[in-house]
């Protein structure tokens, strides 16, 4: 059997974010300039094959240090592994037969970690896409994003919404609608709904991201999760805040205006900023990118951000006041 190769792209969440755990709306795009990769081939028995992210030798205990400071304490097998189960089991409670062919499982990923660009789910993705193909199943699109997150909830305990599982699976530039309203049950899952936008009608925009700040995105979803839990009113009242934002952007963009787009992309970061303690150096790359007269919020709740420029000349200005706080900036390829 030939080698089943899949991959998913990097996200950016250009507004809404972080309301789509809780009843909310975002728009966010995918980020083709990184992407993570699963190769799958048929083998004797089941084996995941470690990435270098996962070893556990060090040569020494600063190195233990180091890989653990960026990489976190585990790696991508435990995302496969999780996977696998979880699509057995939505496999066999759905009625899907499996064939009984066994294949060894391996990834790479290129998307940087522990920023904010959803490197985990684009694991869980591409392997997802994987398994569909080897066993030759299918599940329909608005339900991959709710088995995604699946893994990641309920099998690992990992805080997150729907927001980044689904643009990584339909790609492009989406709006989603997670309100109650819009909202339905699919095969045992909640799946909102998902509008396709087009890609011409966004402004210039970039992205940038800090690796030495870099950090995981349950630091921020664990402590908002609780308080919205707890039925606080700040928290409460700022996820609808943030879904008027979404319908407010996308209204801008329909009628291409990108002065509204831009101060969409500010009131949300500021909206953020009103509600929560931020990482200090993350919210220095929001201020650098506007002191540049650049649009900035959190890409997602790591160390990126993204916003919209106008003009080269500006981009180069951006550019360059990031990079000097030790910022990688580049334009998104959606």
């Amino acid at each position: 059997m030939q080698e089943i190769h899949t991959q998913a792209f990097a996200r950016a969440g250009l507004i809404g974010n972080p309301s789509d755990g809780y009843n909310g709306k975002t728009i966010a795009f995918s980020v083709r300039n990184f992407s993570a990769s699963v190769w799958l081939t048929e083998s004797a028995n089941i084996e995941i094959v470690p990435h270098g992210n996962d070893i556990d030798c060090y040569s020494s205990i600063s190195s233990l240090h180091d890989h653990i400071s960026l990489h976190g304490y585990y790696g991508g097998v435990r995302l496969i592994k999780a996977t696998i189960k979880l699509f057995f089991e939505y496999c066999r409670k759905t009625g899907r037969p499996l064939h009984g062919q066994n294949f060894t499982i391996r990834y790479d990923s290129a998307i940087p970690q522990q920023v904010g660009l959803a490197g985990s789910s684009a694991i869980i993705v591409a392997t997802l896409r994987a398994l569909m193909k080897f066993y030759s199943v299918k599940i329909d699109q608005v339900v991959q994003p709710s088995l995604v997150l699946a893994v990641e909830q309920r099998e690992l305990g990992i805080s997150g919404g729907l927001q980044d599982r689904v643009i990584q699976v339909y790609e492009g530039l989406m709006q989603m609608d997670f309100t109650a309203a819009a909202s339905q049950q699919i095969d045992g899952f909640e799946c909102g709904s998902y509008q396709r936008l087009e890609v011409s009608a966004l402004p210039s925009l970039y992205l940038a991201y800090r690796p030495a700040t870099s950090e995981p995105t349950e630091v921020f979803h664990n402590d908002l999760r609780a308080r919205f839990d707890a039925g606080e009113v700040l928290v409460r009242n700022a996820m609808k805040q943030f879904a008027r934002l979404t319908d407010e952007a996308n209204s801008a963009l329909q009628r291409s205006d990108s002065e509204a787009f831009f101060n969409a992309i500010n009131e949300n970061y500021d909206l953020r900023n009103s509600m929560c303690s931020l990482n200090p150096l993350h919210s220095e790359m929001v201020a650098v990118a506007r002191s540049q007269g650049a649009s900035a919020k959190f890409a997602g709740s790591g160390g990126a951000i993204v916003g919209s420029y106008k003009g080269d000349d500006q981009y180069r200005n951006l550019e360059k006041a990031l990079q000097a706080i030790g910022c990688v900036v580049f334009k998104p390829d959606i």
